[in-house]
Parts: structure tokens; C-alpha cells; sequence
């Protein structure tokens, strides 16, 4: 079996301000984090990619439309068609909808207040390269911090995600902190590649730090990821 740790591409914007956080969480799941600046062309090798939080390009015009202008996002793109793993969090959900990779948008809260707190989310589906590591309903706890983290899909797209099973997380009954449609937390794309979520999975992998459930979404991208790594090695004829 082979030791190499999956590498995962972690996509840095100016105004980014959780990177290295998701960079200190995927090292301690297991994998390799690799900063790629939002100029590069070309993504380096990596098994996943890992659009991060904060506010790319200081969230001007809307929060994540400039950044999906970024000559990166035309790599993570082509990443994503090719059937590469990328996973946004908060602001990495925010610029994966301003580019067309998954669906609906990102409006601002309907306090029209920035939140930060902890919240709960319940797991609506575990066969994702995401939540592979959650149970069918389980409710997990972590943080938000966004004034832009209102879902919106009109009627007709709703409807559409719920029957194509493409919400993955929901805000638990009474928690939804900035008035979702539908108390969407998460969605993933028709292919199951890509994935968004509002809460900051790498702010909640330590009970030091109030909950480690943030770590079974991390940790199943890393098993994921993982397993493109055998797959490349059995391709190339390399020793697993």
C-alpha cells in the first residue's frame, strides 16, 4: 500500500484569511496541503482542490464574482471536468456558484448582519466523496462567519436539487443563521465532484476548539482523494 499523502491544492485569493487554516486542517487529517496562487495558470499535481474562506478581491461587486476571474478558476474548472474533487468553503461556495459549478447563489444574509457562531447541520447524503465518513442524518456542529450565505434558488431549481438529491447539508430545525432557501447548508454538483458548504469544516476539527465534526468532511475528501493517488500509482505501474 502506498504512504504517499494525498495532495490537496488550496486555491489562494487575494483576501483570502482561512487558507492556512485549511491547510493546518488537511495536514492533520493526513494529506499534503499545497497553496496555489489565484495568478497560476496551471494547477500542480494534487488529487483535490480546496477553494477556502474569506473575502477574495474584497468581496467588491458581490462576494466571489471577481474571483471567478482568476486564472486558476480556469484550471479548477477544467479540474472539475475532468472529474477532480473540489470542495468550497464559504467564500469557496460563494466564487464556485459566481462560476457556474454548481448552482444557485449566494445573497446576503437576511439580517442583513454578519454572523459568526456555531451551528447545526444535518447530513442529508452520505454517498459523496464528502460525507463518506457521516452517518444518514447525523447533525454536525460548526462555525459560520458570513454576511453573504444566503442560498437562493427560485422554485423551479429547488425542486430540482431536492429530486436530483444535490442538497447534501441542511441547517438543523431553528439553526438556519442567514435564511437559506430551503435551509440549504451545502449542495454538490450533478456529477458529485463538487461540493460547497457555508459552515468552516476546518474550524471545527478539534474538541479543543468546541467540535471535531467539521473533521468528517475533511477526512472524507482526504480518504477520496486518497484513492485517486492508488489509482494513478496502479495506472503508471508504480509499487502500491
Amino acid at each position: 500500500m502506498s504512504e504517499r499523502r494525498p495532495r490537496v491544492g488550496i486555491v489562494v485569493f487575494p483576501g483570502s484569511n482561512d487558507d492556512r487554516d485549511a491547510a493546518w486542517a488537511l495536514a492533520a487529517i493526513g494529506a499534503e496541503p499545497v497553496l496555489v496562487w489565484h495568478a497560476e495558470r496551471e494547477l500542480p499535481d494534487v488529487q483535490a482542490v480546496v477553494l477556502p474562506g474569506g473575502f477574495s478581491y474584497g468581496d467588491y461587486l458581490r462576494a466571489g464574482a471577481i474571483a471567478r476571474f482568476a486564472p486558476a478558476m480556469r484550471a479548477v474548472a477544467a479540474f472539475a471536468a475532468e472529474g477532480g474533487l473540489v470542495l468550497g468553503i464559504c467564500n469557496g461556495f460563494q466564487i464556485l456558484c459566481e462560476a457556474g459549478l454548481l448552482p444557485g447563489a449566494l445573497r446576503p444574509n437576511t439580517s442583513l448582519r454578519f454572523v459568526c457562531r456555531d451551528v447545526a447541520v444535518r447530513v442529508e447524503r452520505t454517498d459523496t466523496p464528502f460525507t463518506r465518513r457521516c452517518r444518514d442524518g447525523q447533525r454536525l456542529v460548526v462555525p459560520v462567519k458570513h454576511g453573504e450565505g444566503c442560498f437562493y434558488a427560485d422554485g423551479a431549481l429547488l425542486a430540482e436539487l431536492e429530486s436530483a438529491g444535490q442538497i447534501v447539508l441542511r441547517y438543523a430545525d431553528g439553526q438556519n443563521p442567514n435564511g437559506s432557501a430551503g435551509d440549504v447548508a451545502g449542495v454538490v454538483n450533478a456529477d458529485g465532484n463538487v461540493f460547497a458548504l457555508m459552515p468552516h469544516p476546518e474550524h471545527a476539527v478539534d474538541p479543543l476548539l468546541g467540535s471535531a465534526d467539521g473533521a468528517l468532511i475533511l477526512a472524507s475528501l482526504v480518504d477520496a482523494a486518497a484513492e485517486r493517488v492508488g489509482a494513478s500509482l496502479t495506472a503508471s505501474g508504480a509499487p502500491v
